[in-house]
């Protein structure tokens, strides 16, 4: 009786310790948006941890790039290693390390330069938002004279002018963004883009429809016009029209977004999944603005920009 007994006590002692790790590895577990701070610079970035019958996996979104895997992923308890190359004016080996506690991820992420950037990431938000009965009246959110109501991210670089009623950015240099905020919203926005040109506009700031025009079989769907960047393909191939007036219809609901090009549906209530590259910041529970892609090239216009909201 008392060998059954240390048998049983034995067992329960090696037991524990396997429970433990895998509970901890559990608090990983989801999406995460992060805030990375270097000391000369603070950033936004994302990370999603999964865990399957083929082992850990990884994805994050880094300061501008698009959504990739993380590489060489190792777990122990609550803490996750990870390897990936970044932007920094050139491809750059980036080692993260993050712990999980609670409802907070800590960590630093090591690039091959020596930067240390001291990351913190909270759980992503749900944004389970009701749809609305109904829609304000479009209101116009610019006016087709000046810049009134946009502002740039780096005034002495700017080359956005109003023009004929366009709102057209000359040459490469300062991103654009609305002085309103908003949550949920229904944009309706007009592009000319030219040939090779690449911009975006980023919902809320946060999450980019491209608006580019590579040569073609340069890039793939998940980055060509139309997109999600990185994370949602069009699920139709329109024609290229460069140089041409096309439009987006948006609507944002939580992170539900649905898409129409030229009166085409070619993202219907899709999930968000996290904030893209060149993101203003990562807090997806705040409201945010929209935010226009200068920095690639030049060249690319809008127009008509309107704005409904739901109605109070």
């Amino acid at each position: 009786m008392r060998y059954v007994a240390l048998i049983v006590l034995i067992a329960g002692v090696a037991i524990t310790p396997a429970l433990s790790q895998k509970e901890s590895r559990v608090a990983l577990v989801g999406r995460w948006d992060l805030t990375v701070n270097t000391g000369k610079e603070t950033y936004p970035s994302w990370l999603e941890y999964r865990e399957s019958s083929n082992g850990p996996t990884v994805r994050v979104v880094g300061k501008a790039a698009s959504v990739h895997p993380g590489q060489d992923v190792k777990v122990e308890g609550a803490t996750l290693t990870f390897t990936t190359s970044e932007w920094f004016d050139k491809p750059t080996r980036v080692t993260w390390e993050v712990t999980a506690s609670g409802a907070r991820l800590t960590g630093t992420q090591k690039r091959a330069d020596g930067t240390i950037g001291r990351i913190v990431g909270t759980p992503q938000p749900s944004l389970k938002h009701a749809a609305p009965v109904h829609w304000t009246d479009p209101a116009p959110l610019f006016n087709g004279k000046d810049l009134a109501g946009w502002v740039p991210d780096d005034p002495a670089n700017n080359h956005w002018k109003a023009i004929a009623g366009e709102l057209v950015n000359e040459k490469a240099g300062a991103n654009l963004r609305s002085t309103r905020s908003l949550r949920d919203f229904k944009l309706h926005i007009e592009y000319n883009c030219p040939d090779g040109a690449n911009s975006g506009v980023y919902l809320r700031g946060r999450y980019e429809i491209q608006v580019a025009y590579p040569k073609p079989g340069a890039s793939d769907r998940l980055h060509d016009m139309g997109a999600l960047y990185g994370f949602i393909a069009p699920s139709a191939d329109l024609p290229r029209k460069p140089g041409t007036w096309e439009t987006y219809d948006v609507t944002l609901i939580g992170r539900m977004v649905t898409v129409v090009r030229d009166g085409v549906t070619t993202i219907e209530n899709q999930e968000i999944p996290g904030i893209t590259g060149g993101a203003l910041d990562s807090r997806e529970g705040d409201p945010g603005f929209i935010y226009l892609q200068g920095d690639e090239t030049g060249g690319n216009k809008y127009r008509k920009i309107t704005i409904s909201v739901p109605e109070q």
